[in-house]
């Protein structure tokens, strides 16, 4: 089975599938439904729309990106990682300019399954990964804070950026609740304990039961989801984007971020997921519904989407092993929405925040962070930090643009670094007996080692190559020069002209397949003449011996 291949996973599985393996998979998606619900709520509203948004977003993506998938237990819908971007994106430019910059990305999805462009995620740093999903956990985190503490924000306060909601806390903490406050931390202490009783039943929905008797029964003056939002049980219904020039304009930027999150969350998912299960997701076929399922969560009143690395290993763990258990969680949650969200107006704001803390602090990777921080090298750290302040301070945007910028640098740098030219030296055979195993080189023979990838970045290095009055030939030897670029190929010839002006022969060992091919479309080969390309040093020295 190809990992490339552009097929469903669903159309593989179902030629050996059986009424036993159909039991298995509606336990784990009824589970795994049990455990979405809250967390698409409290995503939604993480996200400055409305609960039942997540629960469509659940719906239609989930079903769409388990049907057309190219892993057999993925579990998609709407994730912590576009939180941020979201809520960005609904300020500025409203629902309409979020379903637009939602289609956008589908489609920019659908492009890189189809180009095969799935295996290029691994060429985006982990520390830029690990960066970026550190800092998305901690404006998670401060955008919770006041909900958590209850705060109450003068009118026509501005929170859309992180900054802003840090500053609006500071102002306003006199304005703490106290029984908000409790019940946070009741449902906080909940979701910490929970897992070490039962993992059976999610701890989350524990914590929302527990939160709702708190506020109905003990009348704690804490704010619901229905105080603050309308709750609908109505099924999602087609909605059109705005399709306006300025609108494309406004979203473009913003499309981009959530392809790139998108394919990178859903791919990591299903690494971890592979390993699980020890199987092979088809990468290319998955990004491709990873777009199909975005452009309907998009159409159908939903938010981004993407898949989830805790329900996909809840499914693992709950038995699911096809994509059948994804589709029944999306079909069980169509229920819940129907029969069970007027319920969730009863939702007390501070147990949402709870929940997305612990959100938050699952993601945030701090064990990581602190690792890579003691281990990697300078460079690295650089790319780390920045990326997890600008995510942060300003947004991810600008934190991937930032980052990837600095680790191309950087990595350049680091490779200009590891490139050498360097002269072989003469040993007097009187003078040092310990060089009498060395080669005997002719004095008017002289030889350069090159080594490491010669690229623009550092192409200057072979204008250190100097010589003599006497000398008539240069050897270079190139074993050890894996790559050779357009610039460096501009800086040989240039050396070259140099070598032809005071009379000397240029000479080459050992050129590797790559830059032979190069200096070859340049036509270098043919101006130094083929013959004087050997293929060993020994060759090279044996044939520069006879010149003079």
């Amino acid at each position: 089975m190809k990992k490339d291949k552009l097929k469903p996973m669903l159309f593989s599985v179902l030629k050996t599938y059986d009424g036993k393996k159909f039991a298995t998979d509606v336990v784990s998606g009824i589970i795994v439904a049990i455990i979405a619900l809250p967390l698409s709520i409290a995503l939604a509203l993480a996200s400055g729309v409305g609960p039942e948004q997540g629960i469509y977003t659940a719906i239609v993506a989930g079903f769409i990106i388990s049907f057309l998938g190219g892993s057999r237990v993925q579990i998609a819908g709407p994730t912590a990682a576009f939180a941020t971007i979201v809520a960005g994106i609904v300020a500025k430019n409203g629902m309409s300019g979020l379903a637009l910059a939602t289609l956008m990305a589908g489609i920019l999805l659908i492009l890189m399954g189809v180009l095969r462009l799935g295996s290029l995620i691994r060429f985006i740093p982990y520390t830029i990964t690990t960066g970026f999903t550190a800092g998305i956990a901690v404006t998670i985190l401060i955008g919770q804070i006041k909900d958590f503490l209850g705060l109450t924000y003068p009118q026509g306060t501005v929170t859309i950026e992180t900054m802003e909601k840090v500053e609006a806390i500071f102002h306003n903490i006199s304005t703490i609740n106290l029984q908000a406050l409790i019940v946070g931390a009741v449902c906080l202490a909940i979701l910490i304990i929970w897992p070490y009783i039962s993992e059976k039943i999610p701890g989350s929905l524990i914590a929302v039961i527990v939160g709702i008797l708190m506020v109905k029964f003990l009348k704690m003056d804490v704010n619901t989801i229905g105080d603050l939002y309308t709750i609908s049980n109505k099924l999602p219904s087609f909605t059109m984007p705005d399709f306006s020039m300025g609108m494309i304009k406004n979203v473009a930027p913003d499309a981009v971020t959530i392809a790139i999150l998108a394919a990178i969350e859903s791919l990591l998912s299903c690494v971890v997921a592979d390993g699980m299960i020890n199987s092979h997701h088809r990468s290319n076929m998955e990004l491709i519904a990873q777009g199909a399922g975005n452009i309907g969560s998009a159409l159908l009143g939903g938010i981004p989407a993407t898949g989830a690395i805790a329900r996909t290993a809840a499914n693992i763990k709950n038995g699911g092993r096809t994509p059948v258990a994804g589709m029944v969680h999306s079909i069980v949650l169509i229920l819940v929405l129907i029969l069970l969200m007027p319920y969730a107006a009863l939702i007390p704001m501070p147990t949402i925040a709870a929940i997305l803390f612990l959100v938050a602090y699952n993601m945030c990777q701090w064990r990581t962070f602190v690792h890579l921080c003691k281990t990697s090298p300078k460079s690295d750290i650089a790319v780390l930090v920045v990326t997890f302040i600008l995510t942060v301070v300003f947004d991810l945007v600008v934190a991937i643009e930032i980052g990837m910028i600095m680790a191309c640098v950087l990595f350049m740098k680091r490779m200009s670094d590891e490139s050498v030219v360097s002269g072989w030296k003469y040993y007097d055979p009187d003078e040092d007996p310990d060089g009498s195993d060395l080669k005997e080189i002719p004095k008017h023979v002289r030889i350069y080692e090159i080594s490491g990838p010669m690229f623009f970045g550092d192409a200057d290095r072979l204008a250190g190559v100097h010589f003599k009055d006497f000398t008539r030939v240069i050897i270079f030897r190139m074993r050890g020069v894996p790559a050779l670029d357009a610039s460096a190929m501009h800086a040989m010839e240039q050396l070259f002209d140099r070598c032809r002006e005071a009379g000397i022969q240029m000479v080459f060992s050992h050129v590797n397949e790559q830059p032979m091919k190069t200096m070859e479309k340049s036509g270098f080969v043919e101006k130094v003449g083929r013959d004087n390309f050997r293929p060993h040093i020994d060759d090279a020295i044996a044939w520069a011996s006879k010149m003079s």
